[in-house]
């Protein structure tokens, strides 16, 4: 069955950046619309940013203008840049490839 990998997480400084990667395996990612959620501590799980197979991003407000969101369908990746990080951006990032998910990656971004 399929299955998908986050890495990228960690600590960081606010105004600072991190690239989260999700590697996907076993699944036919080109036909599929990719996403990151974002779960911040004591808080519901929300869609930050996704991408569909023609190519189309859409973002949520708190992000556009620092995060995007990027595919290599050849190498069967999703990427998440995101820059000019805030400490209200600390939380659990979670990769989705349409049906599937990613077991999270921790991102912690201090003042």
């Amino acid at each position: 069955q399929g299955h998908v990998v986050e890495s990228g997480g960690g600590l960081v400084q606010a105004g600072g950046s991190l690239r989260l990667s999700c590697a996907a395996s076993r699944i036919i990612f080109s036909t599929k619309v990719v996403a990151w959620y974002h779960q911040a501590p004591g808080k519901s799980r929300e869609l930050v940013a996704s991408l569909t197979t023609d190519g189309t991003a859409n973002y949520a407000d708190s992000v556009k203008g620092r995060f995007t969101i990027s595919r290599d369908n050849a190498k069967a990746m999703v990427y998440l840049q995101m820059n000019n990080l805030k400490p209200d951006d600390t939380g659990v990032y979670t990769c989705r490839v349409v049906p599937l998910w990613g077991q999270g990656t921790q991102v912690t971004v201090s003042s």
